[in-house]
């Protein structure tokens, strides 16, 4: 019975729906149109390497140079549960196994690159969204939710059998209105920013040698909401709203209570004398002693203000800094290299929440109000390499490596991982005329996934990702930009501590200008 006590506690889990479109587990990498067109950037020479080689831009001409970048991503995430207790729900037709699908949009990802080049110094400033990005929706909830609901449904059936060999035992008669299954309505939202911001400075130590160094600042924030409504019982005599059928049950397990003692006396009185119990007399032993300990806790009449249903709003902040470091290298004219890492942000995000007590479901305690929640962003260390084996063509590869199991996150869920997470990436770009340029590059996406891991709250896949796009100079110093990316997820199939299978789409637009002054 302490099944129905944290049922509606375990709505809350509406945890991080965290909505990176490339990248690391909780780090976005797709900061400019540049990258859409082509994710190799690590040892690229542009504005874009504000972000993705910042070492590199002091190779760019004098001057002012300014980007502004505008993105689109749209994306699912289906998860495929199956469960014996989704039988029981009245949508379900008596199937066993559900799709929980969940729309997340972002319509506008906006970032902006700037750089003051003079002399052997260029100043850079860079603002981007480095984590989530938008909102995820699960119209009809999550498959955790409704398990719980099903419990529920599971555990009254099992009062209403327990009753009955009671029963059959006695020949007590014991009022009874059997349950058949149950019906809910269930919603999640979840949405999530963290907004960057990075000053730097990078210093040509030679004509081919420079180096990096600067701060990001994160602000982070996040809102999550969830709701199950319409909690009904069903049962022979119709389906009855859950405030109703509780004093059912409590006046269910009082009619019991006597019978079961006297049972229960028979087997303590059979066990004094040394005979030993059968396997069934011992589970009905249990129970019965079970029983008797819900009835003395109040369990039920403590759910009476979940009768109409429950709804969680957590609303989360925090800030972060963390510095980042770069170095680019010119071999010749034709072979460029570089390497940056980013320290690991340390972010403590602070609640503000409708839930004020501690929950027997430790998840939930991550929404509790004044709660401070670990959500590092990990330690990234990139890098890449260009060559351009003539004047119009440049031919780029490049390597991601996140340092997860180095951060912090809530509940200690980067210990849960089998390995770091890593990326690779290549690509090329053609200058098809003076004014044109065109491009096209891929990424390969692992990440360090476990059945432990993995959640129907926040989770994430292997993909490989391909990008395209173009450049065009409008005029000297203007110079416009558009690019599509779309990612191709593969399915993790996770087999305890429930069976589900997790998949996602992904696809971004983007469009932005380039302008030297």
């Amino acid at each position: 019975m302490n099944k129905i006590r944290i049922f509606l506690a375990s709505a809350m889990l509406a945890m991080t729906t965290t909505t990176a479109f490339a990248g690391g587990i909780l780090t976005n990498t797709n900061q400019s149109i540049d990258f859409l067109r082509n994710p190799a950037r690590d040892a690229a020479i542009g504005l874009d390497g504000v972000y993705s080689n910042p070492a590199g831009v002091v190779f760019m001409p004098e001057g002012f140079h300014l980007g502004v970048n505008w993105q689109y991503a749209h994306q699912t995430r289906t998860i495929t549960s199956t469960d014996d207790f989704f039988a029981l729900g009245k949508k379900n037709n008596g199937q066993t196994t559900k799709v929980f699908e969940g729309v997340a949009d972002a319509p506008v990802i906006p970032s902006i690159q700037a750089a003051w080049n003079k002399g052997d110094w260029s100043v850079q400033f860079n603002f981007s969204v480095p984590g989530g990005g938008g909102s995820c929706e699960f119209e009809n909830g999550l498959g955790s939710f409704e398990r719980k609901v099903g419990e529920i449904a599971d555990t009254f059936m099992s009062l209403d059998a327990f009753a009955n060999t009671l029963n059959g035992l006695t020949g007590s008669a014991i009022t009874d209105n059997r349950v058949t299954g149950y019906n809910m309505n269930s919603y999640m939202e979840g949405r999530q920013y963290y907004f960057g911001f990075q000053l730097g400075t990078a210093y040509k130590i030679n004509p081919k040698l420079s180096a990096y160094g600067g701060l990001r600042v994160l602000y982070g924030t996040a809102t999550y909401k969830a709701r199950i409504s319409n909690i009904q019982v069903r049962t022979e005599n119709g389906d009855l709203d859950f405030g109703t059928f509780l004093p059912h049950v409590s006046q269910q397990v009082t009619e019991m209570m006597p019978v079961a003692t006297q049972v229960y006396t028979q087997l303590a009185t059979k066990e004094a004398m040394g005979i030993p119990l059968s396997q069934q007399e011992t589970a009905l032993k249990t129970a019965i002693e079970g029983l008797a300990a819900t009835q003395q806790s109040g369990e039920l009449n403590s759910l009476a203000k979940y009768s109409s249903g429950v709804n969680l709003l957590c609303n989360q902040s925090s800030v972060g800094v963390a510095p980042v470091i770069g170095v680019d290298y010119k071999l010749n004219d034709q072979f460029n290299f570089a390497v940056k890492y980013e320290f690991k942000t340390q972010i403590r995000m602070k609640n503000e929440s409708s839930v004020f007590e501690a929950s027997e479901i430790e998840a939930v305690n991550k929404f509790r109000d004044e709660e401070k929640v670990n959500e590092d962003i990990p330690a990234l260390l990139t890098l890449g390499a260009q060559w351009t084996p003539v004047n119009e063509v440049r031919l780029n590869v490049g390597g991601h490596y996140y340092f997860d199991k180095q951060a912090e996150w809530y509940g200690n869920a980067q210990d849960k991982l089998d390995h770091n997470s890593y990326e690779i990436l290549a690509g090329a770009e053609w200058d098809v005329t003076d004014r044109l340029t065109i491009s096209l590059g891929g990424q390969l996406t692992r990440y360090g996934l476990t059945d432990e891991y993995m959640n129907d709250m926040s989770f994430v896949v292997n993909s490989y990702s391909i990008g395209f796009g173009g450049n065009y100079k409008a005029t000297d110093r203007l110079t416009l930009k558009a690019g599509f990316f779309q990612t191709e997820y593969g399915t993790y199939e996770r087999t305890t501590p429930t069976k589900d299978s997790f998949t996602r789409t992904n696809r971004v637009l983007g469009v932005g200008c380039e302008i030297a002054l």
